[in-house]
């Protein structure tokens, strides 16, 4: 039998324990079910103050953010199983939500949308018409330069992607890569759409051959502009907008080959908290979500016109229906979709990787046009025409990038041995004549060279 002393220490024991349970279920129980886990591309800047907002109104909810470029984000969902994926895929690129919607990886959330946002945006749609994911913020694409930088080095105002492959900038522009950013991607595709794939591509790669650095991340273009580190960068807008109106000697233009398209937000399937989620979701669209752009660190367009934003609009501030009417770009985000993959893949092998060979060619071209400008003749301006297609010629011809079975190879699983082994080959195949084309460059700038001393 149990004296009452053994009873009091069994009861004060059991209490315990039934505290520790009550603790245990209301910290992992109860704020497991009520937390969103955000998968975003998207600044701390900006996350933050949508978490505090969004938490304020909703106090059982709570906001996890993490933090991936939207090719990793992707990659992460993919592998995640059922029921243990995040719930929210936020990030400003319509070509990956199309991928993600395509492999089945998005939930319908149609019935989430804003009623008074409009249609469109110039022709693109700002939600997914299939409901698979909703327009929140708009964006486009262009240049943000420091003015201080441009001064010091006399520098003229670029207004056109074209200015950038000119001499005077060389060494003075940065950008990212599109496997590394999903806003680049969309800049580089921008350009591919607006000029074609051929003369897109030379531009591209006249505009590399002057960057001083290809960034491992999106925001190390912005964050370099913002410093002074680099005079120009090829950016998303709300970059440029945030430095700008946060204080930062720095101004943004849209050249008139841009787009204007979404940045979405969608709910993943098999996310772990999906009702919660939806919440977060329909308050990023709502007239309080949206006023929140306007935030000096944030400085995103809203996917509402001026007129519906409750007199909230800045004086000056951007209105991306009217640089809709504008751009000459009217993107296609289902070839972007299908290119995906191979243009990502591409510019790594052509310029992530070979950017100090692209840049020692671009350094000869360069030297040789400026001594020819003075005395020209016809040897060396055909040496040098010579140097030019072969450092700023696309290694993949656009008959070959409008192939549907060759850009199935880049879509398909690369777990597969033999895939892997296919795209590895073509992947080196671009890497080794890259690296060729610009050894022949510099040997052919300075054959142009030596024609007028």
């Amino acid at each position: 039998m149990l004296d009452g002393t053994t009873l009091r220490i069994h009861w004060t024991t059991l209490r315990s324990l039934a505290i520790v349970w009550a603790w245990t279920w209301l910290i992992c129980g109860h704020v497991s079910a009520g937390t969103v886990t955000v998968i975003t591309s998207f600044p701390k800047e900006l996350t933050q103050a949508y978490k505090q907002a969004f938490e304020k109104v909703n106090p059982s909810i709570k906001l996890e953010i993490l933090n991936k470029n939207t090719v990793q984000g992707m990659a992460y969902v993919r592998e995640m199983p059922l029921g243990q994926r995040p719930d929210i895929f936020w990030a400003s690129a319509p070509d990956a939500f199309e991928v993600m919607a395509g492999q089945k990886l998005l939930e319908n959330i149609a019935d989430l949308s804003n009623k008074a946002t409009p249609a469109k945006v110039g022709n693109y749609p700002i939600n997914n018409p299939q409901g698979f994911y909703l327009g929140q913020a708009l964006a486009g694409y262009g240049m943000m330069v420091n003015t201080r930088y441009m001064a010091a080095h006399q520098l003229p105002q670029p207004k056109q992607w074209a200015d950038l492959a000119k001499p005077v900038y060389f060494g003075h522009v940065a950008m990212s890569s599109p496997s590394r950013s999903g806003t680049t991607h969309l800049t580089v595709e921008t350009l591919l759409q607006g000029e074609g794939w051929d003369k897109g591509w030379t531009q591209i790669l006249q505009i590399a051959s002057n960057c001083a650095a290809i960034t491992e991340r999106s925001f190390g273009v912005p964050d370099g502009v913002n410093n002074g580190q680099f005079g120009i960068g090829l950016v998303i807008d709300f970059f440029g907008l945030a430095g700008k109106y946060s204080g930062f000697p720095v101004e943004f233009t849209y050249p008139d080959v841009t787009a204007v398209v979404p940045a979405n937000i969608a709910l993943i399937t098999g996310s772990k908290n999906p009702a919660e989620a939806k919440k977060f979701i329909a308050y990023s669209v709502s007239l309080e979500g949206q006023q929140l752009l306007y935030d000096t660190k944030i400085s995103r367009l809203p996917i509402l016109p001026p007129a519906a934003m409750g007199g909230k609009t800045p004086v000056g501030y951007p209105n991306p229906f009217e640089i809709a009417k504008r751009a000459k770009v009217q993107f296609d985000s289902d070839l972007s979709e299908s290119r995906y993959t191979v243009v990502s893949s591409m510019f790594d092998q052509v310029i992530t990787f070979r950017i100090k060979e692209l840049q020692a060619a671009g350094k000869a071209i360069l030297a040789a046009d400026a001594v020819l400008a003075k005395k020209p003749n016809a040897k060396g301006s055909a040496l040098l025409k010579e140097a030019k297609e072969a450092a700023f010629s696309s290694v993949l011809n656009m008959q070959k990038a409008a192939d549907k079975d060759f850009l199935a190879l880049f879509s398909a699983n690369k777990k597969e041995a033999s895939i892997n082994k296919q795209v590895t080959a073509l992947e080196d195949y671009w890497s080794s004549s890259a690296k060729a084309n610009y050894a022949r460059a510099v040997n052919l700038a300075d054959q142009a060279l030596a024609t007028a001393r």
